[in-house]
């Protein structure tokens, strides 16, 4: 096996009368398709056509494609179709604004991008901004792809180091970076996933994983999706979260593995006790982040473990570490003991190895004589922020940790300036530079203030460039709040607005990060600073 879809023709050669996607009844319902099962057979069928339809109009190994489809099963037949070609998919994030989509556009090259017809114009508009010549294809159009607009880059078939995929994830100090990803990478997050045993055990061509995060990211892309490639089964795919409908989607797809975020088990514990709470087939959940007080009361009351892990984008399944063996110290934000494929240190800020109790960064690296094996491949265009990372022969994950005398890791907290709202990464510093935009902003400053459901929110302090009766604070901060979301995805703009006088700074008048986190967490609920979380809505 060396690409993606040479592993979805093998497994679906296995069993093509088997289900391989279930639309439930409500994610058909929000993208107006058939709620009804796809099989694994009509599924190839469908990744052939495209891929004849791709290779006809000349992309091939080494090009780029951007897939904005949200998480329709167009976006796993068109990931599938051009992966055959050798060509890397870009998922791009239907909650993007202009700014976003300027930066992604130019920065990965992109020559097509697979789009839903109603934001064609936005990415055309983005293209033409920064001077860049986009073929678009609609995903519902019958009409075939515009000719790809140079031959492909690069020679021979496509292999195990070929690029897969490009995921952006946001950056700490400025722009995202773009995780080149290559097949081997998926290709190994499958098989460890499919090799779980303890308390994750994966029975091959029976479970049925029912996941509502979006495929832009590496969960969903790389772990719920190429486990059932891999191993078979079926992978029903939401739209996304709905807490009101949610356990009738687990029934009526008959899940047995669920996905999950440290939000949901909360947004789900909220809803009223019922006789119905243990009526499904799930064996057990995967997921990170769920908040101690809440993880040993879901699994009392919905029968089933939420089993944390560990990873990021940049080390996929190759420093995966996961709490699928007892003791699992639920409740604790332990995310379990390393396996022998991992090698991991525990760090402080000289770089010297901590004590077992004490927390340090985490670095990991794969064992063996080469530590990068199934890591990412490297920053796209970020040379210098690639080799930082791996400084000293060890991936620096940013993550502070702790370690017990019996080896297992417990979760401390983000060493990142990284806000973390309902698991979505949001670098402060991208925020800061629209807000800054807006003409009544001299100035601002972004950190996470707490937030009981969603983990994080953003809070911005705003120093104006005039000064602003109490009386109209309200309204300007609506204005900056909207001047937000026209750019931005919804969940990056401001959910508060502190106007202040001042920011904590560094000697180097920087941003003092340390202080302003703290003074973040101070300002809700001071009348100087405005709730606008009410404002802050998903975008049609």
């Amino acid at each position: 096996m060396r690409t993606v879809h040479d592993r979805f023709t093998a497994t679906a050669a296995r069993d093509p009368g088997g289900e391989f996607l279930y639309i439930d009844g409500v994610t058909a319902q929000v993208y107006g398709i058939d709620a009804a099962p796809i099989t694994w057979a009509q599924a190839a069928a469908e990744v052939e056509r495209l891929r004849a339809a791709y290779a006809a109009a000349g992309y091939g190994h080494g090009h780029r494609a951007g897939l904005l489809l949200e998480n329709r099963p167009a976006f796993l037949f068109h990931w599938l179709a051009l992966n055959a070609l050798g060509v890397s998919v870009v998922p791009i994030n239907s909650e993007m604004r202009s700014a976003e989509l300027e930066y992604l556009i130019g920065h990965s090259e992109i020559c097509l991008a697979v789009t839903l017809p109603q934001r064609a114009d936005d990415l055309r508009a983005a293209a033409a901004a920064v001077g860049v010549t986009l073929r678009l294809w609609d995903s519902s159009s019958a009409a075939p792809p515009e000719r790809a607009p140079n031959a492909a880059p690069a020679a021979g078939s496509p292999g195990l180091e070929t690029e897969c995929a490009l995921l952006y994830t946001s950056g700490t100090t400025g722009r995202p970076k773009g995780c080149r990803l290559s097949n081997e990478y998926f290709l190994r997050a499958g098989e460890w996933y499919a090799g779980l045993d303890g308390v994750c055990s994966v029975r091959p061509g029976q479970e049925r994983i029912i996941t509502p995060l979006p495929l832009n990211h590496v969960n969903a892309m790389a772990f719920s999706a190429m486990v059932v490639i891999t191993a078979g089964g079926c992978l029903i795919q939401l739209d996304r979260f709905h807490p009101k409908s949610w356990w009738q989607s687990v029934r009526d797809s008959r899940a047995t593995i669920v996905h999950y975020l440290g939000v949901m088990p909360a947004m789900l514990l909220s809803a009223p006790a019922s006789p119905a709470d243990r009526q499904h087939a799930v064996r057990w959940g995967f997921g990170a982040g769920v908040d101690r007080k809440n993880h040993a009361v879901f699994e009392q009351r919905f029968g089933f473990p939420l089993v944390e892990a560990w990873a990021m984008t940049e080390t996929g399944a190759a420093a995966c570490v996961m709490a699928n063996h007892e003791p699992r110290h639920v409740g604790a934000s332990c995310f379990g003991h390393p396996e022998a494929f991992v090698q991991i240190r525990l760090v402080d800020d000289e770089g010297q190895d901590v004590e077992p109790g004490v927390p340090g960064e985490l670095l990991v690296r794969s064992s063996g004589p080469d530590p990068r094996r199934y890591f990412f491949s490297g920053y796209l265009k970020d040379e210098a922020a690639t080799a930082e990372a791996w400084a000293g022969g060890w991936f620096h994950t940013g993550d502070m940790v702790r370690r017990d005398a019996g080896g297992h890791l417990y979760f401390v907290d983000r060493k990142k300036n990284v806000i973390r709202r309902s698991g979505e990464n949001i670098s402060a510093v991208e925020v800061e530079s629209i807000l800054n935009q807006h003409p009544a902003v001299k100035s601002s400053a972004v950190a996470a203030a707490p937030d009981e459901v969603r983990g994080d929110e953003v809070l911005a302090c705003i120093i104006t460039r005039h000064p602003v009766p109490e009386a109209e604070r309200a309204a300007l901060a609506a204005s900056i709040v909207d001047h937000a979301l026209a750019q931005l995805a919804y969940y990056k703009a401001p959910g508060y607005v502190a106007f202040v006088d001042e920011v904590p700074l560094t000697m180097s008048q920087k941003i003092q990060r340390g202080q302003l986190r703290e003074l973040a967490r101070s300002l809700p609920g001071k009348p100087h600073c405005i709730d606008m979380r009410a404002r802050k809505k998903r975008q049609g």
